[in-house]
């Protein structure tokens, strides 16, 4: 397993935008896909975006509309996830979590897992 650490998130304005970063606290993940997930208060931890281990695809909830992007930097063993025109309801704990086994939608495709960040939008 790897251990993750999230950073960047905080508060914003609705419509505003914020960027979350993921890397590892000790050895690298070049080699696993990488998702990012959230969890608001009472409600189940749901798939946001998702890259391969190479960047060259990647995927989304649906309900992203385009409004977030998650890239990696290999060489600097980073993952990112780019939120733009956020809205109240993007308000939530964001998880970057490694995947060994390739992409999945469900947290169960992920091996290790980060603490979270929180974001919150206000209205």
């Amino acid at each position: 397993q790897v251990q993750l650490v999230e950073l960047g998130g905080g508060l914003v304005q609705a419509g505003g935008s914020l960027r979350v970063s993921c890397a590892p606290s000790r050895r690298t993940f070049s080699s696993n896909a990488m998702g990012w997930f959230r969890q608001a208060p009472g409600k189940e931890r749901e798939f946001v975006a998702a890259i391969t281990w190479s960047g060259r695809s990647t995927y989304y909830a649906n309900y992203m509309k385009g409004r977030f992007t998650i890239s990696r930097d290999n060489a600097k063993n980073t993952v990112y996830l780019q939120m733009n025109s956020l809205k109240p309801e993007d308000s939530a704990v964001y998880y970057c979590a490694a995947s060994t086994g390739g992409i999945g939608y469900s947290p169960l495709a992920y091996d290790s897992w980060g603490q979270g960040t929180q974001v919150t939008v206000s209205s």
